[in-house]
């Protein structure tokens, strides 16, 4: 259910965590807020529809940024947003129904999120080859919120990271690349 009112993968996985700890709204709300405030630029190249500003998603835009892309009616957008979203409800709810059938004894297999984002973190860093610096950069924005801020790392680490990127590319001259 949640995955239909809550289109946002990162933020559903942050969701859960800040539930069960027992999270004040308000923290809930900046936690929302800095997740996806990348999506306030997103639909500055939207089709400007209710839905279709909620229904924004990196893979939407991704798919609609290109050239080609520039040419299609509003209303293409909109199923393709309509349609992924869709997908996203669908297969979460695939998911629930199927982790459902697992034996309450296994364990384990909250390790899986971790190795994900492990495996495509160094495809990643394989691609960015050139660019070390931004990888660096990230790691050594997480071990300094490590350090200053344990009780809010993640907020901390976003915060250092999206500081010393303008301060890279002021000393460099060159952007990241983006994988």
């Amino acid at each position: 259910m949640s995955a239909a009112l809550i289109y946002g993968g990162s933020f559903e996985f942050l969701l859960i965590g800040l539930a069960t700890a027992a999270a004040p709204l308000a923290s809930i709300a900046t936690t929302a807020f800095m997740v996806n405030v990348r999506h306030v630029f997103y639909a500055l190249s939207s089709p400007c529809t209710a839905y279709g500003t909620f229904a924004l998603s990196d893979e939407t835009y991704a798919l609609t940024a290109g050239e080609e892309a520039r040419s299609w009616a509003g209303r293409r957008i909109l199923w393709l947003q309509f349609l992924m979203h869709l997908y996203w409800a669908g297969s979460a709810t695939a998911r629930a129904l199927l982790g459902s059938l697992f034996p309450e004894g296994v364990t384990g297999l909250d390790f899986a999120l971790t190795t994900l984002f492990t495996v495509l973190a160094l495809d990643a860093l394989r691609e960015l080859r050139d660019d070390l610096p931004t990888p660096a950069l990230a790691l050594l924005s997480a071990v300094a919120a490590r350090l200053l801020f344990p009780g809010q790392l993640l907020l901390a680490a976003f915060a250092l990271f999206t500081a010393e990127l303008p301060a890279r590319r002021c000393t460099t001259g060159k952007r990241a690349r983006h994988a």
